[in-house]
């Protein structure tokens, strides 16, 4: 795929979850060489994002349901995640 892994984790958020907010920070150049650091500029990142599917999920439910809907990029071409996800008020 063209463009960025932050690119390509909104598109399969967005598919996945249907967010009414998503927002993608990239927090690699804080962890500029540290453990995880491969040099990509795109190791780490904390994505904030709110869906009305995560309405009746606890908190550890809709953690999972956002790695699920990442696939393989965890854990495989991203070092580390923070997530902080929300149903609407």
């Amino acid at each position: 795929m063209n463009g960025t892994v932050a690119d390509e984790m909104r598109g399969l958020l967005e598919q996945a979850l249907a967010p009414t907010a998503l927002e993608i920070i990239n927090d690699s150049a804080q962890h500029s060489g540290h453990s995880g650091d491969d040099g990509s500029g795109e190791s780490h990142f904390t994505i904030v994002i709110e869906a009305p599917t995560f309405a009746d999920m606890n908190r550890l439910a809709r953690q999972r349901a956002v790695i699920a809907a990442l696939g393989d990029i965890v854990g495989q071409r991203v070092h580390a995640v923070a997530i902080r996800a929300s149903a609407p008020a």
